[in-house]
């Protein structure tokens, strides 16, 4: 709901604040003091266009910010933290109206799209009086305020759900059709691919290991010399390094008898040449198996060139070239089968449409009866409202094919007065009719619109004496469930409010401002005899006011 408005340098305003409770909160004042005013302010926060004009004279800029509780508007805070604004109990709006254009918009401190603004706003709070911000003026919600009223939403989800998933399988089903024309191509191609790429009996680590034998063959006479000179320098030549080692080996031991310090050394040259030894025989061995085969070298580079030309075609590597293959052979297999997989989706879209057809007529059918009880639901209220001659109806209009709402669209017609034609509401209704309209609605069903805070214009307008009592009831009636603020000119009405605030003229340094005061005890009292009497107030107008405000405690109709 709305927790505080401040209102700087707009129009006759120079600075206003004000805190607003839960309840009913009715604006009184006379005329001209300002009252429309402040509904076109808070209109800017509901995404109404900025002018210069609306601009205090001697100011460069106008601003209007709002705070919003938001503990009960987890899907308001869900939005706000999608959008990057962060999820807090409360939602800060501040519209700032610039003389050179350059108008911004803050939400939560963070300078945001006007575009983002109405989305957010119009979850919150709603304007109903002539203004482009009512919600009757939108036949978009008509049958959004019918399922409400008639308990579909469970059915609906039902039916989206259904809806969704058709519109899911028409798009797989395009992109098959749309598909058809290059298959045989793709086919074709895929065909002399994945025969290229099995021709090549690619294996895993096999170029790895052709490039390791191809390197022993391209240094075959370089590592025969090493291995053969290194077995002759150390075993197979005279005075080879083995033979000298074990005369070495054998002083030292002759020796060890006489000094048997002697005797570690001796064991470690010792062992040293059996480890020698063991080395000229693996390179003798080493070197007995290494050949150079010519044709077999021919044979890797013709191999790893083969790899190296489908590498550079499909993958970079053979693991790669395999993973490609599989890849295809599956494709191959989908291509192959597009046919039957087409017909079985055709199969499943025709079933999905029955049961979206079936779906959509079980709403229809439940519609159509709830648009009669809303009629007479809304009728029987606007009577109480001075409307006893207006006729009122949802008219639904079947669509030409199912839409993610059903197999219909909705709107709101209105005949105001006998023997005229009904017309659409937002066409032929002024201000105080679809105030008083949407009062009947709330009342008719009670909370179908899940907005926090009601604000209503013009609801008086035309009307007064039992009507008026009836406004007023009804108004704090659905302020239980949500945060009313209403202008109104009428006692009758601003009797029913829980809390009353006067809109007035003032004079600060030459100049006139409009304020906002909250009225109280006696002070309340006055303000309804000014309503009752006008300029003129007497001890008559004072005493009538305060029955006035005794009735409407007491749930008496106030006269």
């Amino acid at each position: 709901m709305l927790t505080n408005l401040q209102i700087r340098n707009f129009a006759i305003i120079d600075v206003l604040e004000v805190e607003f409770s839960s309840g009913f909160n009715v604006l009184t004042g006379e005329t001209g003091a300002g009252k429309s005013i402040i509904i076109d302010a808070v209109a800017l926060l509901l995404g109404d266009r900025a002018r210069g004009d609306l601009i205090r004279t001697g100011h460069e800029e106008a601003v209007v910010e709002a705070v919003f509780d938001l503990r009960d508007q987890s899907r308001v805070r869900r939005s706000l933290e999608e959008g990057g604004f962060g999820d807090e109990e409360e939602l800060l709006i501040r519209r700032v109206v610039n003389r050179n254009g350059r108008n911004k918009v803050f939400i939560n401190g963070h300078l945001a799209k006007l575009a983002r603004l109405q989305p957010l706003t119009s979850q919150l709070m709603s304007i109903y009086g002539q203004h482009e911000h009512q919600g009757l003026q939108r036949p978009d919600s008509h049958l959004e305020f019918l399922d409400y009223f008639a308990g579909l939403r469970d059915p609906l989800q039902d039916y989206r759900a259904c809806y969704d998933e058709l519109q899911r399988l028409e798009h797989e089903f395009q992109e098959l059709q749309e598909a058809e024309a290059g298959r045989l191509q793709r086919l074709d191609l895929l065909t002399f691919q994945l025969r290229e790429l099995e021709k090549a009996d690619l294996r895993s680590g096999e170029e790895e290991e052709l490039a390791a034998e191809r390197s022993l063959l391209q240094h075959g006479e370089r590592l025969s010399r090493a291995a053969v000179g290194g077995y002759e320098t150390l075993y197979g030549a005279e005075q080879a390094v083995c033979a000298r080692l074990d005369t070495v080996a054998s002083s030292l031991e002759d020796c060890a008898a006489i000094d048997s310090q002697l005797s570690p050394l001796a064991e470690t040259v010792r062992s040293s040449l059996y480890s020698l030894e063991d080395v000229a025989e693996q390179l003798r061995g080493y070197a007995g198996k290494l050949t150079f085969d010519g044709t077999r070298l021919d044979q890797i580079e013709t191999r790893l060139a083969l790899l190296g030309n489908l590498k550079r075609k499909y993958a970079d590597s053979v693991d790669g070239l395999l993973a490609c293959r599989e890849a295809m052979t599956l494709e191959c297999e989908t291509l192959l089968n597009a046919d039957a997989a087409r017909e079985e989706l055709a199969r499943r879209l025709e079933d999905l449409r029955t049961r979206l057809r079936h779906k959509g007529e079980a709403l229809s059918e439940r519609r159509q009866k709830a648009a009669e009880e809303l009629r007479r639901a809304v009728e029987k209220e606007m009577t109480e409202l001075a409307m006893a001659k207006a006729q009122f109806e949802i008219r639904l209009f079947p669509l030409p094919a199912p839409g993610p709402a059903g197999l219909e669209r909705g709107e709101f017609y209105l005949a105001a007065n006998t023997g005229e034609d009904s017309k659409p509401l937002a066409w032929i209704a002024s201000g105080g009719e679809l105030s008083r309209i949407m009062l009947a609605m709330r009342r008719a069903a009670p909370g179908a619109e899940c907005i926090a805070t009601l604000i209503f214009d013009e609801v008086d307008a035309g009307i007064g004496g039992v009507a008026a009592s009836a406004v007023g009831r009804k108004l704090q009636s659905i302020a239980e469930a949500a945060q009313v603020l209403c202008i109104t000119h009428l006692p009758q009405v601003a009797a029913f409010a829980d809390h009353h605030y006067r809109v007035e003229k003032q004079e600060r340094e030459g100049r006139t401002c409009t304020a906002l005061i909250r009225l109280e005890g006696e002070r309340r009292v006055e303000e309804m005899a000014r309503m009752l009497g006008g300029a003129q107030v007497t001890e008559r107008t004072l005493e009538h006011a305060r029955e006035i405000v005794a009735s409407s405690a007491s749930g008496a109709s106030p006269q």
